[in-house]
Parts: C-alpha cells; sequence; structure tokens
C-alpha cells in the first residue's frame, strides 16, 4: 500500500514562512496528480493546491500568490511553500493524490501541524 509522509510544520509568527515536504513510497508518483490539503480544528478538510503530473498548478482563493507548490520526481517528493502566513492558515497539513472516482491514491499520513501565531 502506498504512503506519504509528510514534514516541515511548525510554529512561525504572522507574515512568516515554511516549506512543507510530502515523500511518497511506491512507483506511482510521477504520474499522479497530486495536492495539499488542511484541517483546522472543528472544520472539515480542504482542499488547499494540487499540481498534475504535468506540472499544472491549482491554488484554493485564501493561499493565492502566498503559496507555491512543487513536486521532484526523481524524490518522489511533493512541495508546498508557504509565505506571508497568516493566523488563519493554521491547521494540519496533509497530502494526498487528486480525489479521483471517489478515491485517493494514497492512505492518508500523520499530517504535520503549522501554526501561525504570535
Amino acid at each position: 500500500q502506498v504512503q506519504v509522509v509528510e514534514s516541515g510544520g511548525g510554529l512561525v509568527q504572522p507574515g512568516g514562512s515554511l516549506r512543507l515536504s510530502c515523500a511518497a513510497s511506491g512507483s506511482i508518483f510521477s504520474v499522479t496528480d497530486m495536492g495539499w490539503y488542511r484541517q483546522a480544528p472543528g472544520k472539515e478538510r480542504e482542499l488547499v493546491a494540487t499540481i498534475t503530473s504535468g506540472d499544472t498548478t491549482y491554488y484554493t482563493d485564501s493561499v493565492k500568490g502566498r503559496f507555491t507548490i512543487s513536486r521532484d520526481n526523481a524524490k518522489n517528493t511533493l512541495y508546498l511553500d508557504m509565505n506571508s502566513l497568516k493566523p488563519e492558515d493554521t491547521a494540519a497539513y496533509y497530502c494526498n493524490s487528486r480525489l479521483v472516482a471517489g478515491r485517493y491514491r494514497y492512505s492518508w499520513g500523520q499530517g504535520t501541524q503549522v501554526t501561525v501565531s504570535s
């Protein structure tokens, strides 16, 4: 079963930056459209950004211009560069494939916690 492991979260002040990483197992990463998701306490998980196997990107409106999603297929790794962080970005961040036909291609990882606070 293919898995992902997220890392790079932490406590950062408003306006700060973080880089999240997602290491994926298996051989399907390079041909899989991937995404970052986040879930804040008491809220449903939401899609933050996606990147196709051809490097086409999508961002939810609240992070446009501040977050950048990228991938390194040679390392089976997905990244999320987050700049100008706001308290409302506080959440657990997860990576997985895009939802296709009601399914995700990877098992959900533990996520990485991002806390934006002064």
